[in-house]
């Protein structure tokens, strides 16, 4: 085994369980990570079984190399989850039979302060899943305007003071440039007046800024029309989210697909002709008391399932 697979990985035992199907299957683990999912998965599945992950972060993907040197099942794609059908099309798959994305920030990149994810340690203000492409959150925010910051922690925050917030960065940011994560985390605590109990005051504001940095909301939803439209029957679609707009994203795309092709209000048609080629597989799942008191990151995590149950229409 190469590092540790299992370190702070949430509803490990549920996620492996409800993407799982065929043992000798081909699937997905669409956030590496650490490969927690994905070692338990592995020791699930056959000697002909196939997994591919695939990971943004450069340090996982070094990971999950020295993992496919031990494990020939094993394939390794460095990118966005929202490249999936690139990346089933550069394996030859046409079809996959389960997905599982995990869409919380790992522990080691919230640990490790020179990430700039964490508005506890101080490090440089990077927030970056790739740290070898695309814009910094320092770049970012020496750039946006005043209208634009708001906007993005009112909407990826779900921040109530964004506007004093956003207003209150801007001008700081004029006076000096804003580099370090404790020095945001200090111009967004002293501008929010109220913040809710057990939560630093900068929370929301760096989970926004986070999104915006990574294009992250559009980068799911790009994943879940693409990842549902290459189910074989049978597989499953498994989503972790840790926010509620990404949960709210889940949940509506999932029941959308579970409906099927329903006909307008008042048609006369037999619940038997309405094609429905998905079914939400289970209610959402959340981790137990005894998980959550041993790893408090899992806290806020919802499981949802999506199976698909039919061929498409010809």
């Amino acid at each position: 085994m190469v590092g540790d697979f299992t370190h702070d990985t949430v509803l490990l035992e549920e996620a492996v369980e409800s993407v799982l199907g065929k043992t000798d299957g081909r699937y997905v683990d669409a956030t590496f990570g650490r490969g927690g999912h994905s070692q338990h998965l592995l020791s699930a599945l056959s000697h002909d079984a196939q997994l591919l992950v695939i990971d943004k972060d450069p340090v996982a993907i070094g990971v999950a190399r020295a993992m496919q040197e031990m494990d020939a099942r094993l394939h390794v794609a460095h990118g966005s989850f929202a490249q999936v059908s690139e990346f089933l099309d550069r394996q030859g798959w046409p079809k996959m039979d389960g997905l599982l994305a995990d869409l919380g920030v790992s522990s080691p990149q919230l640990d490790e302060a020179e990430r700039g994810f964490s508005f506890m340690q101080d490090g440089p203000l990077d927030m970056r899943m790739n740290t070898e492409a695309g814009e910094s959150a320092e770049a970012y925010l020496a750039r946006v305007d005043e209208a634009e910051l708001s906007r993005v922690l009112k909407e990826y925050g779900e921040e109530k003071f964004a506007r004093r917030i956003a207003r209150a960065i801007i001008a700081e940011r004029d006076k000096a440039p804003i580099k370090t994560t404790l020095q945001l985390a200090s111009i967004v605590s002293d501008a929010n007046p109220s913040w809710e109990k057990h939560k630093h005051p900068a929370t929301r504001a760096f989970q926004a800024i986070r999104i915006a940095v990574n294009d992250e909301l559009k980068d799911l939803e790009v994943l879940l029309e693409q990842s549902a439209n290459r189910l074989a029957v049978g597989g499953k679609l498994v989503i972790i989210s840790f926010h509620s707009l990404e949960d709210r994203m889940v949940k509506r795309f999932m029941r959308n697909k579970g409906r099927g092709d329903e006909p307008p209000a008042g048609v006369p048609v037999a619940e038997s002709q309405i094609y429905r080629p998905f079914k939400v597989y289970s209610k959402a799942i959340k981790p137990g008391k005894s998980e959550v008191e041993r790893n408090v990151r899992a806290r806020s995590a919802v499981m949802r399932v999506l199976e698909r149950v039919a061929d498409e229409q010809t």
